[in-house]
């Protein structure tokens, strides 16, 4: 009977580690990039197919901070300008940089609305000419990302540092299996957490915030009421840099930077908003995390699971319901499936 118990434990360590930890942090990513998508339909009337590119864009701003701070000029002119502090020790350096991201991005984000969004809000140009012209900017945002760091693959350091490890875990429950916790997917969860509450607290305590819910429901009585659209433009594409740049950044600390896996995140992306309900913020949160659930429960291979859980049986097969490259086939069928039986989504958001 101890025995079965431990089995059961271990099982659940298993999983506990290798889809829970990971979906949860993958989900925070993923909703913070579907709320940033949300904020943009709901409020600019369009889909913003850029929003995957735009992400690398803030993550590979972080990059390039992090080298002027660690080069021999900045070091020979300033100092140490990243100071360990002891109490900090646990924060990845790349954080450091975030703040800088944040308003490189911002900047990249409200150029690129004046140079070409502006023109079409100008001459009320129909949402699926804007949509095309996001998937433009797309490329265009893609390119000098490539320009900038180059295709391949790079790693941060810091996101290979854990709270706990798994031989931590071991030690101290003395179970075969173990679970481990990256900063990275701390920090993930918390600064996702973070930004919600803000968001629901801009959006609903603060006069900008309830000018562009009314921008967002009625934009010709918000223009009668007195709302400064141009603002109310300003400050969406603020909040969507904030979001799009921190999003990157956690995703490249959780899973390294890869310009083209970026690029593929669109689809996990845009399936979380549709899922949750099209226009609703909680929506994008939820729909979020059955993405990010569903992708990891259904590509990850039950063999050791089911070793544990019927203690005698050992399976052929790896019992992978879908392999790992298919992975983002997992979110198109999710959002195939949800579009023809509910397509308001969750929460009722509106028809696509």
């Amino acid at each position: 009977m101890v025995s079965e118990s431990v089995d059961i434990l271990n099982a659940f360590a298993l999983l506990t580690n290798f889809i829970i930890v990971p979906a949860i942090a993958y989900g925070s990513q993923l909703a913070l990039g579907a709320l940033a998508v949300t904020l943009i339909y709901s409020i600019l009337r369009f889909s913003n197919f850029g929003q995957g590119d735009s992400m690398a864009f803030g993550a590979v701003m972080v990059i390039l901070m992090l080298a002027l701070f660690q080069s021999d000029w900045a070091n020979a002119n300033f100092g140490a300008i990243l100071p360990p502090f002891e109490f900090l020790s646990f924060v990845p350096t790349a954080l450091y940089a975030l703040p800088f991201a944040v308003v490189f991005t911002a900047i990249y984000l409200l150029v690129m609305d004046k140079l070409v969004y502006q023109h079409y809000r100008r001459i009320k140009a129909k949402p699926i000419t804007v949509c095309m012209v996001s998937m433009g900017l797309m490329f265009v945002t893609g390119g000098i990302v490539r320009i900038i760091n180059g295709p391949e693959r790079m790693t941060f350091d810091d996101g290979a540092r854990f709270l706990f490890s798994v031989r931590d875990f071991k030690e101290f429950t003395g179970l075969t299996q173990g679970i481990a916790i990256k900063t990275s997917q701390f920090l993930t969860v918390t600064m996702a957490i973070l930004l919600v509450a803000f968001l629901f607290y801009f959006l609903n305590k603060t006069k900008t915030g309830k000018s562009m819910r009314a921008y967002s429901d009625n934009e010709d009585l918000a223009l009668l009421s007195g709302i400064d659209p141009d603002r109310v433009v300003r400050v969406t594409w603020l909040i969507v840099a904030t979001f799009t740049a921190i999003a990157g950044t956690l995703y490249g600390l959780d899973k390294g930077f890869l310009p083209f896996q970026y690029h593929q995140l669109l689809l996990p992306i845009f399936a979380s908003v549709i899922v949750g309900g099209i226009g609703s913020p909680m929506g994008a949160i939820v729909g979020a995390f059955v993405v990010s659930f569903s992708e990891l429960f259904l590509t990850y291979a039950y063999k050791k699971f089911l070793i544990y859980l019927l203690p005698g049986y050992v399976p052929d097969s790896l019992v992978q319901l879908i392999g790992v490259e298919y992975k983002y086939a997992i979110s198109f069928v999710i959002l195939v499936v949800v579009l023809l039986i509910r397509p308001t989504g969750i929460f009722k958001g509106k028809v696509v």
